[in-house]
C-alpha cells in the first residue's frame, strides 16, 4: 500500500465510542416520539423458554464497564458523522448537552433485581427510565446494549438448572454432597465461543453456581468487575497432543510421567486416555502396569473418556477401574472408586449429563465417581431466545400526563407486553411483578434495587454475594 492510498484510508472509528453501539434505526427514534414526550419508561423480562425461571447475572459488568463511560464532545461527533454517513438522522444537539451540561454522564435510572437472584418468568429483571426530560428516547437507543444481559442470564440460569440435576443425583449417592457440588461441572468453553467477551462472561456466569473452569478470561472478569481474587479453579490436565506426542509406542510412558510429574499426595490431575484404546489403557496401563505406582502417591487420578456414546463410555469406564482398583461402599449404599474418578468431557448436554449419571448410579456407583466438563453447549449453544428475552416501553409521560405503552399483536398473543410503571416485589416468599398507572417516586417492598443513575454505578456485587443468594 502506498503512502497515498493509506492516507485516502477512512479514520478508523473508536472502539469504546457508546454512542455507536445501538442498532440504525434507533437513531431516527428521537423524531418518532408524540410531540411532548418527556419520559420513557422500559422493562427486561424472559417471556417463557427453555427453564421456569431465570438466574440474574452480568448487569453490573455491563454497566461498570460500559454505561458508566461519560460520553465526550468527540464521541458525539465521531457518531453524527457515522449516521450521517450511514443514511440515519442523528440527534446531534441532545447529545451534545448530554456531553457538556450533562458532564458526560448518562441521565438513566436502572433498577434490577440484585445478581445471584432466581426468579420465574414473565417478571421485569430490570427497569430503565430516562432522567432528564430532554433525552426520553435514551431508553431505547441503550436497549441494544442492555438487552445483551440476555447472555450472562441465560448462561448461569442453564448453570444453575444443571446443578440441581447434579445436586439431586449426590444427594442420593454421596456422602458430602455439598462439599462435592461445587467442582462437578467444568466449564471448557472458551475455544467454542465467539469472543473474548463472552468467554469472560459466559465462564464467569457459570462460576455463579460452580468452582471449576478452565476458562482464564472468566478470572479476569470476576476480578476486575465482581470483587474475585480468584472466581475459579483447575487442575493440571492431559490433552491428545501431550499423550500421542511420546507414540503409540510410548503412551504408557506419558502416563507414567503424568504420575510422576502430578501424583502428589492430595493431589488431583487428569488423563486424557482414549487417543487409541480406552479400555486396553485402562485394563493394562492404569490398572496394572501403573496401578501400584498411583496409589503410592495418594493423588487422585481422574480418567478421561473422550470419544464414543457418553453413557456408554462413561459406564465403562466406572467398571473397569472398579475391577482394577477396587471400589468402598459409602454410608448411601453406593460404591465409590479407590484413587481414581472419571470425567466425561466430550458431549455433555441436560440430556447425556442425566443419562450418564442415571448409567453410572444403575450400576451401584455413586455420582461421586464422576464429573462433568462443558464446552460450546455451556457457554454458547444458548440464545437471546433460550428465555425468550425482551425489553419493551411500558409506559410514557406525554405533555405532563401518564401514558401506559405495550403491545398486543393479534397474530401472537404470547408477545403481549406489560403497561405500567413495573415493579417487583415478593411476597409469601415469591416474586411477583407489581403494576403502577402512574410514575411514582418510591417503591415500598420492591426486590429491584437502583443499581445505577445518572452515570453512576450505585451498587456493586462482589461475586461471592451473589453465589450467597441462590
Amino acid at each position: 500500500m502506498t503512502a497515498t492510498q493509506r492516507a485516502q484510508r477512512p479514520a478508523l472509528l473508536s472502539d469504546d465510542n457508546l454512542i455507536l453501539d445501538t442498532d440504525s434505526y434507533k437513531a431516527s427514534h428521537f423524531l418518532q416520539y408524540p410531540s411532548g414526550t418527556t419520559r420513557l419508561f422500559s422493562y427486561l423480562e424472559s417471556r417463557g423458554g427453555k427453564y421456569p425461571a431465570t438466574k440474574f447475572f452480568g448487569l453490573q459488568y455491563i454497566l461498570k464497564r460500559y454505561l458508566a463511560t461519560r460520553i465526550t464532545p468527540a464521541m458525539v461527533e465521531e457518531a453524527r458523522d457515522v449516521f450521517t454517513a450511514h443514511g440515519e438522522p442523528f440527534p446531534f444537539e441532545d447529545w451534545m448537552y448530554i456531553a457538556r451540561d450533562l458532564q458526560g454522564r448518562l441521565p438513566l435510572e436502572i433498577r434490577a433485581v440484585a445478581e445471584g437472584s432466581v426468579v420465574p418468568n414473565h417478571n421485569a429483571l430490570m427497569t430503565v427510565t430516562n432522567t432528564d426530560p430532554r433525552v426520553p428516547w435514551l431508553v431505547g437507543w441503550f436497549e441494544t446494549m442492555l438487552m445483551r444481559v440476555w447472555y450472562p442470564i441465560t448462561v448461569a440460569t442453564q448453570s444453575h438448572y444443571l446443578r440441581e440435576i447434579i445436586r439431586e443425583a449426590l444427594e442420593e449417592s454421596a456422602d458430602d454432597p455439598q462439599g462435592e457440588l461445587a467442582f462437578k461441572l467444568h466449564d471448557f468453553g472458551s475455544r467454542g465461543v465467539s469472543s473474548r467477551e463472552s468467554a469472560g462472561l459466559g465462564g464467569l456466569a457459570h462460576l455463579t453456581n460452580f468452582m471449576g473452569s478452565d476458562t482464564v478470561e472468566a478470572l479476569r472478569l470476576g476480578r476486575n468487575y465482581y470483587g474475585a481474587e480468584m472466581a475459579g479453579f483447575s487442575i493440571p490436565a492431559a490433552e491428545h497432543s501431550t499423550v500421542t506426542s511420546w507414540g503409540k509406542a510410548h503412551e504408557v510412558d506419558a502416563y507414567r510421567n503424568m504420575v510422576r510429574t502430578f501424583g502428589q499426595p492430595g493431589a488431583t490431575y487428569a488423563v486424557v486416555s482414549d487417543s487409541y484404546d480406552l479400555k486396553h489403557a485402562i485394563n493394562e496401563f492404569w490398572g496394572s502396569e501403573l496401578r501400584d505406582e498411583i496409589i503410592a502417591s495418594g493423588a487422585t487420578l481422574v480418567v478421561r473418556p473422550d470419544s464414543g456414546d457418553p453413557p456408554a463410555m462413561v459406564r465403562m469406564t466406572v467398571r473397569a477401574l472398579a475391577n482394577k482398583f477396587g471400589t468402598t461402599v459409602n454410608s448411601k449404599g453406593y460404591r465409590v472408586l479407590n484413587h481414581v474418578r472419571v470425567i466425561q468431557g466430550d458431549g455433555i448436554t441436560e440430556e447425556t449429563l442425566r443419562e450418564i449419571l442415571a448409567a453410572v448410579m444403575g450400576d451401584g456407583f455413586s455420582a461421586s465417581n464422576v464429573a462433568f466438563g462443558m464446552g460450546g453447549a455451556l457457554l454458547q449453544q444458548v440464545n437471546r431466545d433460550t428465555q425468550k428475552f425482551a425489553y419493551k416501553a411500558s409506559a410514557a409521560e406525554v405533555n405532563g400526563e401518564y401514558r401506559p405503552v405495550y403491545k398486543d399483536p393479534v397474530t401472537d398473543p404470547g408477545k403481549r407486553s406489560k403497561d405500567g410503571v413495573l415493579d417487583l416485589v415478593q411476597e409469601e416468599g415469591r416474586y411477583r411483578t407489581r403494576q403502577y398507572q402512574e410514575f411514582v417516586r418510591e417503591y415500598p417492598g420492591s426486590a429491584l434495587r437502583t443499581v445505577f443513575r445518572n452515570g453512576k454505578l450505585l451498587i456493586e456485587d462482589t461475586l461471592d454475594d451473589i453465589r450467597a443468594r441462590d
